[in-house]
């Protein structure tokens, strides 16, 4: 019996600090997520070996079923790996937590390998993501373990998906099957580039609703093409029965069926933003299903996501960090 099973990208992310000048002779906008080829990411990667690197295992759903595992729920992944170095890190990384997830695809091969994220930090803490997805971008919908998948209490679908055929085949599918076994099914915008380019995708994933939605500000008004917050979140309102729309250092909005609600955020001096989202779905999930209401999920969410950005990558740094910032939070 699980609580969460997720569906995404499985890419490993490194860390690295530059400037705002770095970023415009690359041609990336900051601020935002890129995908480039192979042949564009082994460029990027050579102009920047002179720099120290962070390794760590991410994908925007694999973070939020991480934290999810760690903060106590049990978990499951399904995502596309090559047997390469960065597959193997990914895998025995999740595996460690404890997380199900799939096996090692395939060997691996020139084009054909792990996913890989160059995550370009600011000194003002922003953080400009350039994404290979490699071979997770082939997620197919036999990957995914229908009996798993229906002990499952919610499914969780990244938003990144939309960006592949393919694997928006495979989300509809995930969705499908949750929808047949009667399982809520949540899913995250990633990134206001898959709203703006993927939009026919998203929406093939989003079908006729779903349970859960999480988003933040920029997405919410590019979704409905506006710029007035309420008029978005009112469209919103109609594709899922929760949504949680985060506000930076200003908190989050609430949707439920109590109505809108305003939660206070955790204000913090950032230094890496990356990732603060994912830590913000999974840890609202893992309040949410533990029987908190929306809004004190929400509250221990922006506490976490505080926490996340306080440091370099999107994660914490070891699986302890995780039991205790819950334990400290429920303490206060």
């Amino acid at each position: 019996m699980l609580d969460l099973y997720g569906i995404g990208n499985a890419i490993v992310d490194t860390d690295v600090e530059v400037d705002d000048g770095f970023l415009s002779e690359a041609g990336v906008a900051k601020g935002h997520m890129t995908l480039v080829d192979s042949a564009q990411m082994a460029d990027l990667a050579d102009k920047l070996k002179h720099l120290p690197m962070n390794r760590a295992s991410g994908g925007s759903a694999a973070n939020t079923i991480f934290a999810a595992q760690a903060f106590g729920l049990t978990t499951a992944y399904t995502c596309r790996l090559a047997d390469d170095e960065n597959g193997k890190h990914f895998d025995a990384e999740m595996r460690a937590a404890g997380i199900q997830i799939s096996a090692l695809s395939e060997a691996a091969a020139d084009g054909r390998r792990s996913g890989q994220c160059l995550v370009l930090v600011t000194p003002d803490g922003q953080r400009t993501m350039c994404t290979d997805l490699g071979v997770s971008s082939d997620l197919e919908p036999s990957q995914i373990n229908s009996t798993l998948l229906e002990t499952a209490k919610v499914l969780y679908v990244e938003g990144y998906l939309a960006s592949s055929e393919r694997s928006v085949a495979t989300a509809v599918n995930g969705c499908q099957v949750a929808r047949g076994a009667d399982k809520q099914i949540a899913l995250t915008l990633s990134d206001v580039s898959m709203v703006s380019f993927f939009r026919d995708g998203l929406t093939a994933i989003l079908g006729n609703g779903i349970d859960i939605l999480f988003c933040n500000a920029e997405e919410a008004l590019a979704w409905a093409n506006t710029d007035r917050l309420d008029v978005a979140i009112s469209e919103l309102s109609d594709i899922a029965k929760e949504v949680y729309v985060t506000l930076g250092a200003q908190g989050a909005r609430v949707v439920s069926r109590s109505g809108i609600a305003d939660v206070a955020g955790d204000p913090r001096t950032p230094i890496d933003t990356n990732g603060a989202g994912d830590m913000f779905s999974g840890a609202c999930l893992a309040a949410r299903l533990r029987g908190a209401l929306p809004e004190d999920s929400a509250r221990f969410a922006n506490h976490a996501a505080g926490q996340v950005i306080m440091q370099f990558g999107a994660r914490l740094p070891s699986l302890e960090d995780y039991l205790t910032l819950k334990d400290r939070y429920l303490s206060s």
